[in-house]
């Protein structure tokens, strides 16, 4: 113990200054008050030294300090042990903060008052916060969409809320206010954009489908239910005839709706094939007799082929392809008028293949959704020319599960040109 060892040379010093009391008379007690004043001196040297390491606690404390060695021991110790927490607590913001930026949704800190703290780098995207500009301001200041502010100012928030983003553009964010500790709050925001155009995809698909298939099954129904009600004598062989005729038309029309749905669907779900060379020539020949045959010798039908240029990809579904970009132009195309069908190399060495047309032609603001499932131009000309709404959206699958494009050029009143582009890489 410290205290031990300075009474121990106080009790030295007082037993030198008996021994030697007998010899030096009364300068016994003045060699007493040497020895204590040199460990006075000695001490408050020391104490010196404590002093000015106290000025720079980061180095080691001084060595050999007599009486201060364990305390100054002690000091360092824990001096080290805070700076060795010290460091962990940082590292551990970092770590949080380094998590918080990699959320990918956004994250806002706030007071009670909703007043900036911080905000991740999602958040500023979304909400067009900018730090350190925008740490301490109001965030309804900032965000002044109403159905955000209505929605912060309610007592609390147990569901969360759709906005449009104030950050820009057409993005849809789902926010959620959350408090913790006692008064810290907290923004969440999620870009739902996608999700929600998915959602008015399917709900628009579902409508579509009920509405295609509406129109036949009315039809079956309607003729059903008169052959049900009328009696046999009271129609004619040819009436008769003529109702089993709509039916079959309208039956088969379902049927092709489905098939169409099913080939989507297949497409959509289903990996892509190893690419096998396709007789390319010999597709578009089968597709030329085929729209020939449905023209009936009201259209001139031409074909310019490359009969040495094949690709490499899945022949059904090439072949699914050209030919319904070759039947759209004979339904479209007035009597009289002209289809080109080509298929040769661009002088970049892409191959294509091109349906032009001298129809009807198509406005240029329908042109962006002319692959969309059932989107048509003219509903009634669509059925009346046995369509079923899904070739262009089938050929479009089948374009990008082949590296292609679709290339759709069209003026109203002049015709149009549709086209696949197939890159170099899948030239056979």
């Amino acid at each position: 113990m410290v205290w031990i060892r300075n009474l121990i040379v106080v009790l030295l010093w007082a037993g030198l200054a008996a021994l030697t009391r007998p010899i030096t008379g009364r300068f016994g007690w003045a060699v007493f008050s040497f020895g204590l004043g040199t460990l006075l001196v000695w001490h408050i040297w020391q104490l010196s030294r404590v002093t000015r390491w106290t000025n720079d606690l980061q180095r080691p404390p001084p060595p050999s300090a007599g009486s201060w060695d364990e305390a100054l021991a002690r000091i360092y110790r824990h001096l080290r042990n805070q700076e060795r927490q010290l460091a962990m607590l940082e590292g551990n913001v970092q770590g949080f903060f380094a998590a918080a930026q990699a959320l990918p949704d956004g994250l806002v800190t706030l007071d009670k008052e909703f007043h900036i703290d911080w905000c991740n780098r999602i958040a500023r995207q979304h909400l067009g916060l900018r730090l350190p500009a925008d740490r301490g301001q109001n965030l309804l200041n900032l965000v002044r969409a109403p159905e955000f502010v209505d929605y912060a100012r309610q007592e609390d928030w147990p569901a969360p809320r759709l906005v449009r983003s104030p950050g820009g553009g057409d993005r849809l964010l789902m926010v959620q206010l959350i408090s913790y500790n006692k008064h810290q709050r907290m923004l969440l925001t999620r870009d739902v954009t996608q999700i929600e155009r998915l959602e008015t995809t399917r709900r628009d698909f579902v409508a579509n489908v009920s509405h295609e298939l509406r129109t036949p099954l009315t039809v079956l129904s309607g003729f059903l239910e008169t052959l049900r009600d009328m009696p046999t004598e009271a129609l004619s062989d040819e009436q008769r005839e003529q109702y089993m005729k709509l039916m079959l038309d309208q039956a088969q029309r379902m049927q092709a709706i489905v098939a169409d749905l099913l080939t989507l669907s297949t497409l959509e779900s289903s990996p892509t094939t190893d690419p096998q060379p396709v007789n390319m020539p010999a597709l578009i020949e089968t597709a030329l007799s085929q729209a020939r045959a449905l023209s009936g010798g009201r259209h001139e039908i031409v074909g310019e082929i490359d009969e040495g240029l094949d690709i490499l990809g899945t022949g059904t579904e090439i072949a699914s392809a050209i030919s319904n970009l070759l039947i759209n132009a004979v339904r479209y195309t007035p009597e009289g008028g002209h289809i080109t069908v080509r298929w040769r190399r661009d002088a970049d060495g892409d191959a294509r293949y091109s349906v032009k047309d001298t129809g009807i032609g198509i406005a240029s603001h329908h042109l962006p959704r002319l692959t969309e499932r059932f989107y048509r131009v003219d509903r009634s000309r669509s059925r009346e020319s046995g369509g079923t709404g899904l070739g262009l959206a089938i050929t479009k699958h089948i374009a990008m599960r082949h590296d292609a494009e679709l290339e759709i050029a069209s003026e109203l009143g002049q015709g149009s040109t549709f086209a696949l582009h197939f890159p170099d890489s899948r030239v056979a």
